[in-house]
Parts: structure tokens; C-alpha cells; sequence
């Protein structure tokens, strides 16, 4: 066990007296993770800035794109307050948001912390994080997950249309990690108490932990068009086969072995049910949602 492990442990047992208590008005940072999220990073932290988080600690890997100027936009304004130029190519996902929790806690003095993608956005129907944040005495909140079906021909924040789960996915034919997969819940968490991360931040170590189901949910765009996923997936992959752990990041493998294969252009059909399109919607697997479009309207002003 390590000494920087230890040092937590240490502080989660001097801070586990009180680490139950309402916080009235909680400090919101978001941790984000990026590589190559021109088309989604800018308006996820205005989104996120209206909904009531303070600031952002940014790590990117390696952007080829418009990425780093829109940090070093946002960094100038004030709202960015770290950012990390992660060079590794071996994708130590947990290590990298783990990195920034410790920071949002000592330096920039988080009470509650979001680890979130550019490809996310967490949406509190009250119109605010924090006051789901301030009403709980839990440390942990899970929350829902909502897959969004992606629409090449509008903008991001216009797309409505949501997807369900599919129990039974090979009735219709569609790909082993699908759009219509089972979404585990997301987790936002206090810093007090803090001591580990999961791969891909769907579960939090606290000790002790107190977790609840909050109201909060996730509008997950995981999906964006043939082209970003190609890309995501190759990229993902090539990264993950360097990285000597071989939990998490399931999906990235198997499709990046598709595409060694030749076959993971085919595959994306499947992925977002292309064929059975209009079954899907028929038997209620594809639903409309105006909520994040809604939001960028009346709350942001966009036409």
C-alpha cells in the first residue's frame, strides 16, 4: 500500500467526525478529462457553469484539435483553474481523475466534486447542482444515466431523442456494446472522506460512505456521429492495449479489435441500430426528451 494512499486513509479518519453534515453552500468543482472534444467541450462548461459549478480541472491527453484553445479560452476567464497537458499514451484513466480530485480538495478547497466527460451533461431538475448537493447528509450521490441518440445534422445540445435499454438486444440484431447497453449510474461525491476512484467514474471509495439516489442525471453523448466514434474507438484502443491493467475500458477493445479486423465500420450500424431504426421507436426504445434542448433555449439564450 502506498504512502500517498496511506496519507488519505489517514485524513478520511480525521475528517469522518462531521463528514455527514449539510453543507448550506457547497463548492462545486468538475474534474474533466479530454482528448479531441472540440465539437462538445465549450458548451459543456457553459452548461455546467449555468447549473452551478464554481470552476474546472482540466487534464488533456494529447488534443490534436481546437481543444486546448478552447481551455486556454476558458482559463483566461477564469473559470478553468488547473489544467494538466497529461503527454502519456497509456490512458491511466484513474490515476489522471484521481489526480485532479486531490487537487479540487487541498488547493482549490472542493466540498463536492463532479468527475465528468466532455461528452456529459448533469442536469438537476431544480436548475441547480447545488441544491441537490446542500439538501443531503449522504457523501455519495448516484445518478442516472441517459443515452442520447446521436443526429448528425444538428448540433449536439438540439438533439432529443433518448434510447432504453434493450434486454434483449439480439432481436435486434444489434452490437454486443450497443447504444441500447445497460448505463451504470454516476457518481457525484464529497471530498471530505475521499479516498478512491473508479474507471470511468461510476463508483467512489469513502470512507465511511453514505450514498443515496439523487435527482440528478446524466445526458450521456457518448455516441456523436461515424466519424468521432471510428476515431474514439481506434484511439481508445490503441491506448488501452498500452496500458498493462486489463480492467475497464471493455468496449474500446472489443471494438478496436473489429477494427483490426476490418469489420468496425460495419459495426457501427449495429451500434446505434441503423436497421431497425423504426422497430426501436416502435417498441419504445427511442424517446423524446426536450430537457437539455430546453435548457440551452431558455436558460442560454441559444435559438
Amino acid at each position: 500500500m502506498s504512502m500517498y494512499f496511506l496519507k488519505k486513509v489517514g485524513l478520511a479518519l480525521a475528517e469522518s467526525f462531521g463528514g455527514f453534515r449539510l453543507t448550506p453552500s457547497p463548492r462545486l468543482v468538475m474534474t474533466l478529462l479530454v482528448k479531441n472534444e472540440e465539437d462538445v467541450l465549450e458548451d459543456n462548461l457553459l452548461f455546467h457553469k449555468a447549473m452551478g459549478v464554481d470552476c474546472f480541472i482540466i487534464t488533456d491527453n494529447n488534443s490534436t484539435d481546437r481543444t486546448p484553445d478552447i481551455i486556454r479560452k476558458y482559463q483566461e476567464k477564469g473559470w478553468v483553474k488547473e489544467v494538466i497537458w497529461e503527454k502519456a499514451t497509456n490512458y491511466k484513466q484513474k490515476v489522471w481523475v484521481d489526480r485532479m480530485i486531490w487537487k479540487a480538495k487541498t488547493v482549490y478547497k472542493a466540498d463536492w466534486v463532479i468527475n465528468a466527460d466532455a461528452d456529459e451533461l448533469w442536469y438537476s431538475p431544480s436548475g441547480n447542482l447545488k441544491n441537490d448537493l446542500s439538501a443531503t447528509h449522504s457523501n455519495v450521490l448516484k445518478c442516472e444515466v441517459r443515452s442520447v441518440y446521436p443526429e448528425e445534422d444538428k448540433p449536439f445540445w438540439q438533439w432529443n431523442k433518448m434510447v432504453k435499454t434493450v434486454p434483449q438486444p439480439e432481436q435486434y440484431d444489434l452490437s454486443l456494446y450497443s447504444l441500447f447497453d445497460h448505463q451504470n449510474k454516476k457518481v457525484i461525491h464529497r471530498t471530505k472522506c475521499y479516498l478512491q476512484i473508479s474507471m470511468g467514474n461510476h463508483k467512489v471509495t469513502m470512507f465511511p460512505r453514505r450514498s443515496e439516489l439523487g435527482k440528478v442525471h446524466v445526458y450521456h453523448y457518448n455516441i456523436r456521429g461515424k466519424r468521432h466514434f471510428m476515431e474514439k474507438m481506434i484511439n481508445g484502443g490503441k491506448q488501452l492495449e498500452q496500458n498493462p491493467s486489463k480492467h475497464g475500458g471493455c468496449h474500446w477493445r472489443y471494438f478496436y479489435q473489429m477494427y483490426k479486423e476490418g469489420k468496425l465500420e460495419m459495426e457501427y450500424g449495429r451500434v446505434i441500430g441503423t436497421p431497425v431504426y423504426d422497430r426501436l421507436c416502435k417498441d419504445g426504445f427511442i424517446y423524446v426528451d426536450n430537457t437539455v434542448p430546453d435548457f440551452f433555449r431558455k436558460v442560454m439564450g441559444r435559438s
